[in-house]
C-alpha cells in the first residue's frame, strides 16, 4: 500500500528527463540555421553566402541509391535555372575521408558539394535518415522539408523548387511595407 502511494512521484522523477524540450527542428515557414557544412578546406559553409537565391539543401550518402539518382538531377535543375538563382547545397553525411572520394569521383558536378564533420547541421536540421532535403525561398525562409522522399514525390519538389524560386526578396517584402499609400 505504501509503495503506491509513491509511485506518481516514481513516475515523475522517471518521465523527467523525457518531458525536457528537445532543440526544436527548423520546417515550412522557418528560417533554418546558417551553418551547413564544410567544404574540403575546411571553410564553413552559410546559407547565408546565398541570400537572395533559391535553395535546395540536400543531405546524402554515397550508400543511399536514391540520393545517387537525385544528384544528377538537381545539379540538371541547378544548370537549367542558374546558379545566380538557384543554389543546390549537398551536404554529405559520411566521414571525411568517403566524402572526399566521393567529391572525386563527382568532380564533374557543379553543386555546391559539402560535408557535415561535427554532425551539427545534421543535429540542427533534424536528419535522423537520408535522404532529407529542404527547399528555401529566396527570402530565405524554408518552402518545404522532405524527408524519405522517393521519386513519387518529383512534382511536389518540382512545385516547391517554383515555389522557391517566386518567393520575394527579404527586402522587397520589408520595403514595399514602407511605401506611402
Amino acid at each position: 500500500m505504501r509503495l503506491l502511494r509513491y509511485l506518481p512521484l516514481c513516475l515523475a522523477l522517471l518521465t523527467a528527463p523525457l518531458a525536457q524540450a528537445k532543440p526544436s527542428v527548423p520546417g515550412a515557414g522557418d528560417l533554418p540555421p546558417d551553418a551547413v557544412g564544410k567544404n574540403l578546406d575546411g571553410d564553413t559553409i552559410l546559407l547565408s553566402q546565398y541570400s537572395g537565391r533559391a535553395v535546395v539543401l540536400t543531405f546524402w550518402a554515397t550508400w543511399c541509391g536514391y540520393c545517387l539518382k537525385e544528384l544528377p538531377v538537381l545539379e540538371n535543375i541547378q544548370n537549367l535555372v542558374g546558379r545566380e538563382k538557384l543554389e543546390v547545397i549537398a551536404v554529405n553525411t559520411e566521414a571525411r575521408d568517403v566524402f572526399r572520394r566521393a567529391k572525386r569521383a563527382l568532380k564533374d558536378f557543379k553543386l555546391q558539394m559539402i560535408y557535415d564533420p561535427d554532425k551539427q547541421a545534421q543535429q540542427a536540421f533534424g536528419v535522423q535518415g537520408i535522404p532529407h532535403m529542404l527547399i528555401i525561398g529566396r527570402d530565405g525562409r524554408i518552402i518545404r522539408l522532405y524527408k524519405g522522399y522517393s521519386e513519387s514525390a518529383l512534382d511536389a519538389i518540382a512545385a516547391d523548387i517554383n515555389a522557391a524560386l517566386a518567393a520575394p526578396l527579404a527586402k522587397e517584402a520589408s520595403s514595399s511595407g514602407n511605401s506611402q499609400p
